[in-house]
């Protein structure tokens, strides 16, 4: 995650956005309303949208109401019953078969081709008039930007189905490309990794949903809107109700807000240029000591993989990680995508450092040097040394939970 400013929680902070209560009438919250139509107007130009939804608290909550929204507009138009499956590819988050699932719908899973992309004549292969539409990453959680994507969004579109763009990757294409132009219909957006507000330790969150102009009239509600007489809050004719309380996480949004308004259009592009910069050079500067899983130019984020290592030496992805704590670094997300083996993904985001990038690289490459050069990979799997818990048993904290920690345990 990166960097949260905190001019954004100076912002947050002032009693004139704490002390109003939600239930507050729209006359007494102007500011509110205000500040929340404009950020709603500047994630739909971000996105390429028309409408969006503030009040899913998260971005699972945001795949889910997305999902609700494709029920919705399949069931007015007389098709619910028949349209049962969603499409995603076998590189998506975990979140995204769960959420089809939640929401009714039946998960159909598309292959990934050569490159790395959406296997197209596979996909054209499960596309029927029982799909009711797509999630998609773009770029993929592969890190690599879906060159089909056009092809995609005609062949789902011809079967009357729907696009749903998981935007936990939208830090790639700030101001470059937006969803909506690549055909896209339904867009949810992890304002937490794009837009720089907290993340983690319980939340709160945000996640808010925006769509194409079909589907605006389902989109949850009330929404703060512009009235004839100021800002005021108003029902979507067909709105699917509430999926949160009151107007979501205020005060996260405000943040986002308060990030959109720190950068600018111009700073936004900035951002997803400087990621996309940082991610390549990390995958360049690791070439040779790890695989790179798909060898073409990345977005946001690398996947490299320790598969070569661990045939050669041992060294497992796990290995890797907990030596890397005892170098000082957080670890990096291991054996995700799954069709990666060994795979170790790294998004340095815009606000990373060269210095600090180098530093992780180097200790990458340490790990692997000292492996190779032992010709084994012992001293990695005997780490982390230096935490105040060494390497744990996974498979056992899995099959053996114990929810509070007592140190006079002796299990």
């Amino acid at each position: 995650m990166k960097y949260n400013p905190k001019a954004a929680d100076a912002g947050a902070s002032l009693p004139g956005f704490t002390q109003v209560h939600p239930a507050a009438p729209a006359t007494c919250t102007q500011g509110w309303l205000e500040l929340l139509v404009e950020l709603e107007e500047a994630l739909c130009e971000i996105t390429g949208m028309q409408a969006a939804t503030l009040q899913p608290a998260a971005g699972a909550a945001g795949e889910l109401t997305g999902l609700l929204l494709m029920r919705a507009y399949h069931d007015a138009n007389g098709e619910s019953e028949r349209r049962r499956r969603v499409i995603i590819p076998d590189s998506a988050h975990g979140t995204n078969p769960a959420s089809v699932t939640l929401s009714g719908y039946e998960v159909a899973t598309v292959g990934t081709n050569a490159r790395g992309g959406v296997d197209l004549d596979a996909l054209r292969a499960l596309l029927d008039d029982d799909v009711a539409g797509i999630m998609l990453t773009n770029p993929s959680t592969l890190g690599l930007f879906e060159e089909d994507i056009v092809k995609i969004a005609e062949a789902v579109h011809d079967v009357g189905g729907l696009l749903y763009y998981d935007g936990a990757n939208l830090n790639a294409i700030l101001g470059i490309v937006r969803p909506g132009d690549m055909g896209f219909d339904i867009v949810h957006l992890n304002v937490h990794k794009t837009f720089a507000t907290p993340h983690g330790g319980g939340g709160p969150g945000a996640g808010p949903v925006a769509v194409c102009a079909k589907l605006a009239p389902f989109l949850p509600g009330p929404r703060p809107t512009r009235g004839e007489a100021g800002y005021e809050l108003a029902m979507p004719e067909h709105s699917i109700g509430r999926v949160h309380s009151w107007h979501g996480n205020a005060v996260v949004l405000l943040r986002a807000w308060m990030y959109l308004r720190l950068n600018g259009g111009d700073g936004l592009k900035r951002v997803s240029e400087i990621a996309v910069l940082n991610a390549n050079w990390f995958k360049e500067r690791l070439r040779g000591a790890y695989d790179i899983a798909y060898d073409r130019p990345v977005m946001h984020e690398c996947v490299v993989s320790a598969k070569s290592l661990h045939h050669e030496v041992g060294l497992s992805a796990l290995d890797v990680a907990k030596r890397l704590m005892e170098l000082g670094f957080h670890p990096p997300t291991v054996y995700f995508p799954l069709i990666v083996e060994e795979a170790l993904m790294v998004e340095p985001t815009e606000t990373e450092s060269p210095q600090t990038l180098a530093a992780l690289a180097d200790a990458f490459l340490q790990v692997a040097r000292e492996s190779r050069e032992a010709g084994n990979a012992d001293d990695a799997k005997a780490a982390p040394r230096t935490t105040p818990v060494g390497r744990l048993d996974e498979a056992r904290a899995a099959r053996k939970l114990v929810v509070t920690f007592d140190q006079r345990r002796p299990d």
